[in-house]
């Protein structure tokens, strides 16, 4: 049982992370490591026990693994299509695409390896394999906290509702993405008043440079208009960016009620990052999502798994760097020999 140590403690890591704070980008990671290393220990103990079926085992999980990225490159690239003839051409728009093209990419580099029995093009497709490996991981770890973390209610109560915006169409007006925030909004302002209390609604949202009004002035006007009590509306009509949504929001909360808990809400994809950045900020509050199109998800969530690996660039910058170097090392030191190609 010695072999399952590893999963227990980072089983054990999870856990209490999960209740110090569940706004931890950690705890996405201590959660995939005890998946990981639990996988690993059970092939280890069948290896020992049947050493013939391991071995048959782990070459199913690499096939799997290999149909899996061809199945997700594909998914991918049609994604791509449907976003560039549904939203434009715009790089935001062309995420998933270029996605699909780097696993494309990937799997001709590895390819051509195996065929052209090169020793430096299998250490750039071992690299490269790596590299892929580790940022699957963390999206994976992403992927499955995320969806978890909007199924926790430590915090789903509170003085304040705070709705994010995400700009306007033709500079005025309430787009279905910031709809569907607004109604998702008044069903948690809805719950919160079931239970006793008369919380605040607070639309956040500045004035782009290409919008006539703040995105909060246009949001309040959508509430109002389908009945919602203008007197339960504050805006915060200065941000520009999630972080400053949540600080200055957070400034009107505490003018109001020093202490206050609220419930953030945003898209579904947008969730757990915006989770993280309330718990950077200060904020006390949990953080729902809203319903977004379907065709939109996939690109919006590789859009917002980017923007985590750039906040934590250093780690990952290290972590790609050990990663280069020792490829580097590899290739110097003359491995793999070319017969084991």
């Amino acid at each position: 049982m010695l072999l399952y140590v590893p999963s227990a403690l980072c089983l054990v890591g999870f856990c209490v992370g999960v209740v110090r704070d569940h706004r931890r980008l950690s705890n996405a990671v201590f959660l995939g490591l005890t998946v990981v290393f639990a996988v690993v220990a059970a092939l280890l103990q069948l290896g020992s026990a049947k050493p013939g079926l391991s071995g048959d085992v782990a070459f199913g999980l690499l096939v799997t693994a290999a149909v899996a990225v061809v199945v997700l490159a594909g998914f991918l690239l049609a994604n791509g299509v449907t976003m560039v003839r549904k939203e434009g051409r715009s790089l935001a728009n062309l995420v998933s695409l270029g996605v699909g093209l780097a696993l494309i990419v990937l799997l001709a580099l590895l390819v051509a390896a195996l065929v052209l029995h090169s020793r430096t093009l299998a250490v750039i497709a071992g690299t490269a394999v790596v590299l892929a490996g580790y940022v699957a991981f963390l999206f994976v770890c992403f992927l499955f906290y995320a969806a978890l973390y909007q199924r926790l209610v430590f915090w789903r109560r509170g003085d304040f509702v705070v709705v994010l915006g995400s700009g306007l169409i033709g500079g005025s007006t309430v787009p279905p993405l910031l709809a569907s925030r607004l109604e998702k909004g008044r069903k948690e302002h809805t719950r919160l008043s079931r239970r006793g209390r008369r919380p605040v609604l607070i639309v956040s949202g500045g004035q782009g440079p290409d919008e006539e009004l703040p995105e909060s002035h246009a949001m309040a006007s959508y509430l109002v208009e389908r009945g919602f009590p203008a007197d339960l509306i504050e805006r915060e009509d200065r941000s520009t960016t999630t972080e400053e949504n949540l600080t200055f929001s957070q400034a009107l909360m505490h003018t109001k009620k020093p202490a206050s808990r609220c419930v953030i809400v945003t898209s579904n994809y947008h969730a757990f990052r915006a989770a993280i950045t309330a718990r950077r900020v200060g904020v006390r509050g949990h953080v729902v999502g809203a319903p977004t199109a379907s065709y939109f998800w996939p690109s919006a969530v590789i859009r917002e798994f980017i923007a985590l690996v750039v906040h934590y660039r250093r780690l990952n910058a290290a972590i790609l760097l050990v990663v280069l170097l020792s490829g580097l090392f590899l290739w110097w030191w003359g491995w793999p020999p070319t017969n084991h190609i």
